[in-house]
């Protein structure tokens, strides 16, 4: 039986990855057994973008497109509320005013 997969190309989501340890938040551009692409931050230093984006300094955010490949994947989860807790798209839209999909659109080019 074939499990259908609940990740689509623009989903939100929190990807952890190895080898070093990274947590990586962003948007789903594209997946497949070779890896994932996607557009987004490390959650590192997720305090100083919300304090970045919520006063206008968006353009001093380390916000990227990257390929991470699948041997690094550790696990990938959707960006939903949890446990009462809420979503991290929902705390960007909360603490900085802005829309998560926008802020993670692709760069014009």
């Amino acid at each position: 039986m074939m499990m259908s997969m609940p990740f689509q190309s623009g989903d939100l989501v929190v990807v952890v990855l190895q080898a070093p340890r990274e947590r990586i938040w962003g948007r789903i551009l594209g997946l497949d057994a070779s890896g994932i692409a996607v557009r987004g931050l490390d959650l590192t230093p997720w305090e100083e973008v919300l304090t970045l984006v919520r006063t206008g300094e968006a353009d001093q955010v380390a916000l990227g497109t990257r390929f991470l490949p699948m041997h690094r994947v550790e696990a990938m989860y959707l960006d939903e509320a949890s446990s009462g807790a809420p979503s991290l798209a929902e705390t960007f839209h909360d603490r900085t005013g802005q829309d998560p999909r926008a802020f993670l659109a692709d760069p014009i080019r």
